[in-house]
């Protein structure tokens, strides 16, 4: 009996050596592709959390798991109920959740967060970290974006911000923004004390400083801010203290972190807003954000990137003996922990929506099911409509990768000719494609709109265009798209297996924020819409799929 026990041991012995080697001595950035910018980290034992903004889209503020730093996993949302998140119709695209900061104390996760034309700041607490999180809790006398809750050594709890302009006196140059530190009554949302300026920037010309994390080190106080803007020219800079309240000198080697000086054609630009964590190795690490510009647009968003750093004496030094984030770098020191990856395919069997789905502002009330047609999501249509500042019925997930393949299989019959159904690739109200099953004249078609003009002067302009038509009896199809870079091209047909494009190869760029404007990056999904009238009409969607492809 004991040869069969040691015999097994030695398989295990075997079996874990030869999985350990597969753990690769690399990572590849970013960690969390697509849409996700503004990361803020923490680690609580052996485990990580991260969070990121999530500006229009609900739920709101995505929370994602990791044991080694490199695979993530999204366990839940922070804001997944209209009493936490309420993005009225008329708020504009871009707005809603900025920049969280997510941290952990004596057994409670916060996070504090801006909700822009929507609240204002606030903070909503756990016990663990995929929720419940609790109802808002509103910050008095808080002006200005991007809090932090900085917990120093004498239980004293701070809140930090900048103030946007709308504290102190006035600006003493263009876009010059203070951050400033208060004492807060967590158990009341309540100030404390004064307000005390911190820095505007480590220049005298800095721009939109913000973004503020506290860091304690040595027993010296680190104040790291993003500064310049989220474009090319975005940076982090670090200012030392000896005391919480300052006075903040800035170091010498500002910025501490940034790609501005590689051009607008790097591999990864617009490098900033950046939060550290310690790992329980003693090694440290920052998660930022990044962009992976195509020919200089940006179709994907803000990203959140990974790297090393580590004290030397008083400076921090990111990535030391190479001063930028790679797309490539060595693995942190941590045991190889990948995380089970979404299936290419949803094929809606499940009674809730998976994470990756998000809606356009809140939805106050339920219109889709996942149980009217097992095995089908079904989608009302309503009045609402992609071109307006509303909560249309569109459920749609990012765009992670510059190609890729994304399909959906539809069963509709319009009714009437304001009723339409369908796939869209959206970026805003004002920069998007509709691909929908459409009835005019007592037929059906298959069309193609682009919304949107190239150029920046087009931003606040509606401009739709009909691209093309094709007719098309039934009521079952499978459409969708194939992205190469900045070549969209569009498909439909009976079957996944019997396909053909419709119209020829669009211009991916209008679906770029430097066309479009705002923050935010491409969705792929979902819509249905009554154009302004009753209907009682649904679309119904057996699965959807999406995954990278070859570039060819």
């Amino acid at each position: 009996m004991s040869q069969i026990i040691n015999t097994f041991l030695i398989i295990i012995f075997f079996w874990g050596h030869a999985n350990a080697q597969k753990a690769p001595s690399t990572f590849q950035n970013p960690i969390i592709p697509g849409f996700h910018p503004d990361p803020s980290i923490c680690r609580v034992g052996n485990d990580y959390y991260l969070v990121n903004s999530s500006f229009e889209w609900f739920p709101g503020i995505p929370i994602f798991h990791s044991k080694d730093l490199v695979n993530w996993e999204q366990i839940g949302h922070v804001l997944d109920r209209p009493s936490q998140l309420a993005m009225n119709p008329g708020m504009k695209a871009s707005n809603g959740i900025w920049a969280p900061t997510l941290r952990y104390n004596k057994g409670i996760f916060y996070v504090i967060v801006t909700c822009q034309d929507c609240g204002g700041n606030f903070y909503v607490t756990a016990q663990k970290p995929e929720g419940p999180w609790s109802d808002p809790i509103y910050i008095q006398d808080s002006p200005g974006i991007d809090p932090e809750l900085f917990f120093d050594d004498n239980g004293k709890t701070y809140y930090v911000g900048s103030s946007q302009g709308k504290w102190g006196p006035p600006r003493r140059w263009s876009w010059e923004d203070r951050i400033y530190i208060q004492e807060i009554d967590l158990k009341t949302g309540i100030m404390k004390g004064e307000k005390t300026h911190l820095t505007s920037g480590h220049a005298s010309n800095a721009k939109w400083c913000e973004g503020p994390h506290i860091y304690k080190h040595d027993g010296k106080y680190f104040l790291f801010v993003s500064e310049g803007g989220t474009w090319n020219n975005h940076s982090v800079t670090c200012h030392l203290a000896d005391s919480v309240k300052g006075p903040y000198i800035p170091i010498d080697a500002n910025p501490v972190l940034t790609h501005r000086h590689l051009g607008n054609l790097a591999d990864i630009t617009t490098i900033g807003h950046a939060d550290l964590v310690e790992t329980q190795n003693g090694d440290w690490y920052a998660v930022m954000l990044g962009v992976r510009p195509i020919q200089g647009f940006r179709n994907l968003g803000r990203e959140t990137f990974l790297t090393s750093m580590e004290w030397q004496g008083n400076q921090p030094v990111f990535n030391p003996g190479k001063g930028r984030v790679l797309m490539e770098d060595l693995r942190p020191n941590l045991a190889w922990s990948p995380m089970t990856e979404l299936p290419v395919t949803d094929n809606f069997d499940n009674l809730n929506l998976n994470f990756q789905w998000n809606f356009l502002r809140t939805p106050f009330e339920k219109w889709y099911s996942l149980e009217m047609r097992k095995g089908w999501l079904q989608v009302s249509l309503r009045p609402e409509q992609l071109t307006e500042p509303v909560n249309p019925s569109l459920i749609a997930r990012r765009q992670e990768h510059h190609s890729f393949e994304a399909y959906t299989r539809m069963n509709f019959k319009p009714e009437t000719e304001n009723e339409s159904a369908g796939l869209v690739v959206f970026q805003n109200d004002r920069f998007h494609f509709r691909l929908l099953l459409i009835l005019e004249d007592g037929h059906q078609y298959i069309q193609l709109i682009k919304v949107g003009k190239s150029g920046m002067e087009f931003r606040n302009q509606l401009n739709e265009e009909e691209i093309a038509r094709i007719p098309f009896h039934d009521n079952t199809v499978v459409i969708g798209l194939k992205a190469s870079n900045l070549d969209y091209q569009f498909y439909f047909g009976s079957n996944r297996m019997n396909l053909e494009p419709i119209g020829k190869q669009q211009d991916g760029r209008i679906l770029s924020s430097n066309w479009a404007g705002g923050f935010t990056g491409t969705y792929i999904g979902m819509y249905a819409t009554s154009k302004n009238k009753i209907s009682t009409n649904s679309a119904f969607f057996d699965w959807f799929s999406y995954q990278e492809s070859s570039k060819n």
